[in-house]
């Protein structure tokens, strides 16, 4: 037993000096240089409950950066929701049998958009890291949050006020197909 105990440990010295002396090879030969991207771990990645994305903003003035870097992260958040509520459409369409698919699809991606720039507003910075730069700019990085139920709260609200797409709605049916879209988001970004 100590003879495997000890085989291993040497084995796992041997892969970590390797994986570092590889590191350092190919630092000298190109040049380039290993860096750490803030806000890279799991719990910053978009999960079952939550949408998230992350970015940076640059600037000589950091409140102008931290501007760029939220700006940043909402146009990347609100394209993932947008694309997530397109599958969720496109998936939920099919697989209902209404008299026109087409209207019904087009009705939804409108009520996305819509929603999108809505629960915009609920969007909960989770993190930031500011960084003075050696070129006198800082560098200002968040990591930011919406909530997937908001989401299907502010979608349900509007098909209950729209008579037509009502008739059509199966509220349970397409939280359905959300919860699974999410899913896949979630093991797409980890």
């Amino acid at each position: 037993m100590k003879k495997i105990t000890i085989k291993l440990l040497a084995l796992l010295v041997f892969a970590l000096v390797y994986s570092c002396k590889s590191t350092k090879t190919i630092e000298k030969a190109t040049g380039a240089v290993e860096i750490s991207v803030p806000f890279s771990e799991g719990k910053y990645k978009t999960d079952n409950n939550f949408f998230r994305a992350k970015q940076m903003g640059k600037s000589m003035d950091l409140a102008t950066a931290k501007k760029i870097a939220i700006m940043n992260a909402k146009t990347e958040l609100a394209g993932i929701v947008n694309s997530t509520i397109k599958s969720v459409t496109d998936q939920y369409t099919n697989q209902r049998t209404v008299g026109n698919n087409q209207e019904l699809e087009n009705k939804f991606e409108q009520l996305a958009r819509d929603i999108v720039s809505e629960t915009l507003a609920d969007v909960i910075i989770m993190d930031e890291k500011v960084f003075k730069e050696t070129d006198s700019n800082y560098s200002y990085w968040v990591a930011i949050e919406m909530s997937k139920d908001a989401v299907l709260e502010s979608m349900n609200n509007k098909i209950s006020k729209d008579k037509k797409l009502q008739l059509d709605y199966d509220k349970m049916k397409f939280e359905e197909v959300f919860n699974s879209e999410m899913e896949k988001l979630r093991d797409e970004q980890n």
